[in-house]
């Protein structure tokens, strides 16, 4: 019951649920202790109130957001409290008293004081927002960007600036217990001065040096910078915050370009999100700045998702465009007809050139270039099940996509059915569970089927582990864990030493330290082989979060179990038997002839009563008559062994570099020869930027 309250009041926890049934019981309740009239009531009352509310904010509730819209804001809940302890004073008969004139004339003046306040918070918040943000980018040489606030004037302002009134309501709750207008009067004086300091603190970072440089003077550093740095290859990416993770699985293969990288973003939530990296990074949400920012010396941008914002890159001819995508599967979106508006598109094997003949959408073969997937290297190849511990299956399905298609997920229908079925086998398995981040984010029905298997998965772990056939190295899982706590205090320690001032502060302080950069990567790979070692190897897991990464879960399991989607077709590469759940019922002939990922797969329905047959080829090599037809699968999805993919990145990179190149020099050649004019090249060149309008000349922004 308490978990079904949870979900619908979209609370994180039983204590967070707690706190929200107070605060709303307690505001009744003031009422009522006012009208009595009652002080003590009143006080403990309003204590609830506060506390309730304080920890709400603290836990950044979403029923804090939902009040705020419905005209219940913070700031009205405390007038409201404020306003009762008003009536509260009249019905204890002071209203003819001076210290009923001084309540009142405290909170108008209080309330006054907010103005000034959210005036100046706002100000300094827009003024140090810079028109971009950087990572790995030398600002600092070039302006001058000033200190932030101390974080205890900004963070949380607002509710800062209104718990100042607890000094006036607990001092007038005395007065009114005592008759005594003394403490009254003192807890009043604290209040609103305490508000005024507040307000004379913040004043000072409106002005002077204390505020950072107009945009024209930060986009002229950036230009200033890009031109000394003069990038070759862009990596563009702009999407929502829970699309981050498509830019990230690009960032390791950036950092081996032959080429100078540069990473563009559109949004400072993806900033935000985005994994450490070497490469040099600018976060331009303005069109306009993005469209005027000297990107002359690019001649490659590649682009890892299909957005309207691409737009604003596409249009510069100067530079070849080459979409990568986030991930190689059959889904739809693997042959968005937007494709067609690139240069050239990339797929890591030859299936990827097929589909889009299939499709017929308009992206021409000559145009499609085959690289692999150099994100894949890291996957092992299967070398079978090792002899002192049981198989593990991976169980990892993607999420239900933006409609309600059956196909899309078999959390749904099968999940809990392929859960069971594992947990249940004979001779037993250990089952991995790792959903796809997105799972439930858009369908209630699939975030419950998401709990229910996690429910299954728990249940058959304590049940092993309280079963005498399993037993555990106990003392090597303690050393493990004792490492795990030593690798994360010392990733602690190198995190905490890592500049967490405001978006201004960071673009100054932003260069990564590159030592401590592969101090990390070196501990992060300690952490994944303690990690495995610090729990038995028959344990039944829910792996949910960054870590361990998907990668690393294909690394320890013979098996995998999932949906179409790209997971598939990078378990291909291990070589490894997997299964694949036909979710919308199309039968074993039609799935694998729409689904290529899925031609030397287990093909399941939503019975999972197939799954006999990839348990058999786990356990058994000679059982397994899908392992030439993977061999073959794999190199059809993902393209030959060598050479490297990274190197057939790197030589795709270098070959429309030349193109580009060459089309430039062509322009240039026409131009030279009175064929074409400079003006006539104006509008689609980028150009310089103009100090009236902030746009680049002859560049319409529209």
């Amino acid at each position: 019951m308490i978990s079904t309250a949870i979900r619908v009041a979209r609370v994180g926890s039983a204590a967070e649920l707690a706190a929200a049934v107070l605060m709303m019981l307690g505001f009744p309740c003031l009422m009522l202790a006012a009208l009595v009239p009652s002080v003590p009531a009143f006080a403990a009352a309003a204590a609830v109130t506060y506390l309730a509310d304080h920890y709400l904010h603290r836990k950044s509730s979403y029923l804090i957001n939902r009040l705020s819209k419905v005209r219940a804001g913070l700031s009205i809940r405390f007038l409201i409290r404020q306003l009762l302890l008003v009536l509260l004073l009249a019905r204890l008969s002071l209203s003819s008293d001076l210290i009923f004139y001084g309540a009142i004339g405290c909170f108008i003046a209080f309330y006054g004081l907010q103005a000034p306040h959210g005036a100046l918070v706002t100000l300094i918040r827009n003024r140090r927002r810079l028109p971009v943000a950087t990572r790995n980018v030398d600002l600092k040489s070039r302006i001058r960007i000033p200190d932030a606030p101390p974080r205890r004037l900004l963070h949380r302002s607002a509710e800062k600036m209104l718990h100042l009134d607890l000094a006036a309501v607990a001092g007038l709750l005395v007065s009114a217990a005592t008759d005594s207008a003394v403490v009254g009067f003192a807890g009043i004086g604290v209040t609103l001065g305490l508000g005024i300091l507040y307000v004379l603190a913040l004043a000072p970072y409106v002005r002077g040096r204390r505020v950072p440089p107009r945009a024209e003077a930060v986009l002229a550093a950036v230009d200033d910078w890009l031109r000394w740095y003069k990038p070759e290859t862009v990596l563009y990416f702009s999407g929502s915050k829970d699309s981050a993770y498509q830019v990230n699985m690009w960032l390791e293969t950036m950092e081996q370009l032959d080429t100078r990288p540069l990473i563009i973003l559109r949004e400072r939530v993806i900033l935000q999100n985005l994994a450490p990296t070497t490469v040099p990074v600018i976060c331009v949400p303005g069109g306009v700045h993005l469209m005027n920012m000297d990107l002359s010396t690019v001649r490659v941008a590649l682009y890892a998702a299909n957005v309207g914002k691409n737009i604003h890159m596409l249009r510069v001819p100067t530079m070849k465009h080459v979409f990568i995508g986030h991930g190689d599967s059959d889904k739809i979106a693997s042959v968005n007809p937007f494709s067609k508006v690139y240069d050239e598109v990339w797929t890591a094997g030859r299936a990827g050139r097929d589909r889009y003949a299939i499709a017929d959408v308009g992206v021409r073969d000559e145009d499609i270039v085959e690289v692999g997937r150099p994100q894949l290297a890291s996957i092992q190849t299967g070398r079978g099940v090792p002899e002192d511990r049981i198989p593990t299956i991976l169980y990892a399905p993607t999420w239900e996509g933006w409609d309600d298609n059956p196909g899309n997920t078999s959390i749904l229908l099968a999940g809990e059915n392929i859960v069971r079925k594992l947990i249940t086998a004979d001779p037993p398995v250990r089952v991995l569970y790792k959903p796809h981040p997105f799972t439930g984010t858009r369908s209630p029905q699939a975030k419950a089927a998401h709990q229910r298997i996690t429910a299954l998965v728990e249940k058959a772990a304590a049940e092993r582990a309280a079963d005498p056939r399993f037993t555990a190295d106990t003392t090597a899982q303690a050393r493990a864990k004792e490492e795990l706590a030593r690798i994360e205090a010392r990733l602690a320690e190198l995190a905490g030493g890592a500049y967490q001032g405001d978006e201004a502060e960071q673009t100054r302080e932003g260069m990564i330290d590159l030592k401590k950069h592969q101090e990390i990567a070196r501990l992060r790979a300690e952490w994944n082989d303690a990690y495995w070692r610090s729990f038995p190897s028959w344990q039944h897991r829910v792996i949910t979060g960054a870590e361990p990464r998907l990668y690393d879960c294909f690394n320890v399991s013979e098996a995998m179990v999932s949906d179409i989607s790209s997971v598939v077709s990078d378990f291909i590469a291990s070589g490894k038997p997997y299964a694949v759940t036909d979710s919308a019922g199309l039968g074993e002939e039609e799935f694998k002839r729409q689904n290529t990922a899925v031609r030397a797969a287990v093909i399941l329905s939503n019975s999972a009563n197939e799954l006999g047959a990839l348990l058999d080829a786990v356990r058994d090599p000679a059982a397994d008559p899908l392992a030439k037809d993977r061999k073959e699968l794999k190199e059809y999805l993902l393209g030959p062994d060598e050479p490297k993919s990274i190197d057939q990145f790197n030589t795709a990179v270098k070959n429309l570099a030349i193109k580009a190149e060459t089309r430039n020099l062509g322009q240039a050649t026409r131009v030279a020869s009175g064929g074409v004019t400079e003006t006539d090249l104006a509008g689609a060149m980028p150009g310089p930027r103009s100090s009236a309008t902030g746009e680049a000349d002859g560049v319409n922004a529209g």
